[in-house]
C-alpha cells in the first residue's frame, strides 16, 4: 500500500467561502485570500512528501489529525486536560471546513482529485503547536 504523510505547521484554516465582487458591471467570484495563502502552503509541504512521485491513482484513505491552539483563557486545570486531550476543541475552525481546505489543496498533487477519497478519519485536538498532521493512503 502507498502512504503519504505529511504535517502542515501553524493555525489550521477553514475553507473561506467564495466571495462575489463586480468588476466593470460583471460578476466575478474569488477565494479569500486567507483561504488562498494556506493552501499555498500545503501545496507546497505535499509537493515535498511526494517528492516528485506520481500522485495516487486508485482509491484511498484519508486520516487528518488537526491541532488547534488552547485558548490562553482556560484555568490550568483545564488547559492541562485540554493539552492531554481529555477536553477536545469544539470551536472554529470546523473540521469539516479544515478538511476542505487540505482536500482542495493537494488535488493533483498527493491524488488526482479528491473524489477518490473512500474513507475519512478527521479529528480535532488541542496542543501548544498548532498543525494539521495529513496521512492519505492508497487502497489497492
Amino acid at each position: 500500500m502507498r502512504a503519504v504523510s505529511f504535517t502542515v505547521p501553524g493555525d489550521p484554516v477553514a475553507k473561506g467561502r467564495p466571495r462575489a465582487t463586480t468588476i466593470a458591471g460583471r460578476a466575478r467570484m474569488y477565494t479569500p485570500e486567507k483561504t488562498r495563502s494556506y493552501e499555498a502552503q500545503v501545496k507546497w509541504f505535499a509537493a515535498e512528501a511526494m517528492a516528485g512521485a506520481a500522485p495516487i491513482e486508485s482509491a484511498c484513505r484519508m486520516t487528518l489529525e488537526i491541532f488547534v491552539r488552547a485558548p490562553a483563557s482556560l484555568s490550568k486545570r483545564k488547559r492541562d486536560d485540554a493539552l492531554a486531550g481529555r477536553t477536545r476543541p469544539t470551536t472554529k475552525p470546523d473540521t469539516s471546513n479544515a478538511l476542505k481546505s487540505i482536500e482542495d489543496a493537494i488535488n493533483g498533487i498527493v491524488y488526482v482529485d479528491d473524489k477518490q477519497i473512500v474513507e475519512l478519519v478527521a479529528k480535532k485536538f488541542y496542543s501548544d503547536r498548532p498543525r494539521v498532521e495529513v496521512l492519505v493512503e492508497a487502497l489497492n
